[in-house]
């Protein structure tokens, strides 16, 4: 299979000008805090990831989601498969942010709509 390193969804990100309101709406629909950073709530419910995020860009209305995320358990692979398919690349590389317990490693690719898609493998 070409993307089995490829595991479902990882989460959908959502821009916000207020990351308090978002958070209070998001727990109104049952969501729950699962990780809290400097710069971005993760919220689950179920198996439902979303990533609140401050930007003074948040477009708030519809098409307003930034980027979907895909969980990974190979982020290299995924890295190297998207490169070498010739996919519109929008990192030059794998990068880190300090999220959760280990940290986690990701990159984007744009879509043939212009969508943002993430490849994001929690460490």
């Amino acid at each position: 299979m070409i993307f089995s390193h490829i595991t479902g969804l990882q989460h959908i990100g959502i821009p916000t000008k207020s990351i308090d309101s978002s958070v209070g709406f998001y727990k109104k629909l049952g969501f729950k805090v699962c990780f809290k950073s400097d710069i971005a709530v993760f919220m689950e419910l179920n198996s439902l990831l979303i990533e609140l995020y401050s930007s003074e860009n948040a477009t708030e209305k519809t098409g307003a989601i930034d980027h979907i995320a895909l969980n990974s358990d190979n982020i290299q692979l995924s890295f190297e498969y998207c490169k070498s398919i010739g996919f519109k690349m929008l990192d030059k590389e794998i990068n880190y942010l300090p999220f959760f317990e280990n940290g986690v490693k990701f990159f984007a690719i744009e879509g043939v709509n212009g969508e943002k898609i993430e490849f994001n493998q929690i460490l």
